[in-house]
């Protein structure tokens, strides 16, 4: 996908980027920003630019904690842009490998961590039950999850079909 189809998918969805007058104050409120090397401002300066973002790795960075967007003075919905953005790497099938293999996870267990004995362990010392209310829990269910996720597409666009 082109960068002027990204512009236009962002307006679309009513999202616009292009108000954003790179103050800074997205990228100096963002709490994954502070751990990682992501910059929020840049991610919507190479958006708007025409920059390939869909490749950028600090694009998956982005917790959606949504401050950045709830402290914009010029009220851009950044954090639902990145998503947006996301979605459409995602349709290109532009992944992170860590990404992909959650999904894989969940395809495969109905669940992007599967629970083994040490987790168990660790539930029951805490007092928990030893599965949580998920497809590990009740294994009959996974059938019906992978059937949703199959319906969605999701299967195909996380790379492995059911």
């Amino acid at each position: 996908m082109n960068q002027s189809n990204i512009s236009n998918a962002l307006k679309d969805a009513g999202l616009e980027i292009l108000t954003c007058l790179q103050c800074g104050t997205c990228s100096g409120s963002c709490p994954s920003g502070r751990y990682t090397g992501m910059v929020t401002r840049k991610i919507i300066r190479k958006a708007r630019v025409g920059e390939d973002i869909l490749r950028d790795p600090d694009l998956w960075m982005c917790t959606t904690c949504y401050t950045c967007q709830e402290r914009c003075p010029r009220e851009i919905k950044i954090a639902d842009a990145i998503l947006t953005i996301r979605t459409i790497a995602v349709h290109e099938g532009i992944m992170l490998p860590a990404h992909r293999r959650v999904s894989e996870l969940v395809i495969e267990h109905g669940h992007a961590v599967p629970i083994n004995d040490a987790v168990k362990e660790k539930r029951k010392k805490l007092g928990m039950e030893t599965l949580p209310e998920t497809v590990h829990k009740y294994p009959e269910a996974l059938a019906d999850v992978q059937t949703l996720l199959k319906s969605c597409g999701f299967d195909k666009l996380a790379g492995s079909e059911i």
